[in-house]
């Protein structure tokens, strides 16, 4: 195996542990995790590719899918400023088809996990609990004539999980698909 390999699955697998460990800690992901993680990963590619120019956009291109797209469900408020910022970050390590990989896989482990903890919850919660905590107030509240305001804390507590952990899962099934293959 490549030392380029080994380099990228040990660092991408630490980087995602250590992020979804923290994400599910504090939901938050820091920057003192992603920007140095993104700048190493400008080095990595420098210096393993530096003598293929062509090989160089890869990055790029996976920054623009990776990134681009979490900004963008961001904007609307689909996720985290530190969801945006893990997957520009891994982006430029994993280039672009591992990144379109990873946005994919993590999507599937999404949407697999949120319908696990609504089902576990509306089996040991009940229905109406379960709406009640996953819902924003607008919808359970009803009728009311007044505009429900929910705060910040309020939206994230309804989150059923962290988005770094789908990422790492998917993360190291990519890798060890692409790179450990016979």
């Amino acid at each position: 195996m490549p030392l380029s390999s080994i380099i990228l699955i040990l660092f991408v697998s630490v980087f995602t542990a250590a992020a979804a460990v923290i994400d599910y800690r504090t939901r938050r992901i820091p920057n003192f995790l992603t920007i140095p993680a993104f700048l190493a990963g400008i080095v990595f590619q420098i210096a393993f590719h530096w003598h293929e120019p062509m090989r160089l956009l890869d990055p790029v291109q996976g920054f623009a899918v990776g990134f681009g797209t979490l900004f963008v469900l961001w904007i609307i408020g689909g996720g985290g400023g530190g969801d945006v910022k893990l997957m520009g970050a891994l982006s430029v390590w994993l280039g672009f088809r591992m990144t379109l990989y990873v946005l994919i896989l993590s999507t599937v482990f999404v949407v697999i996990g949120t319908g696990a903890v609504i089902l576990l919850s509306t089996m040991t919660r009940g229905f109406r609990k379960t709406k009640n905590k996953y819902l924003s107030k607008s919808i359970t509240e009803g009728t009311s004539k007044a505009p429900v305001i929910e705060t910040l804390s309020d939206r994230q507590g309804r989150r059923l999980m962290t988005y770094a952990l789908p990422v790492a899962l998917a993360c190291w099934v990519v890798l060890a698909w692409m790179h450990l293959k016979p």
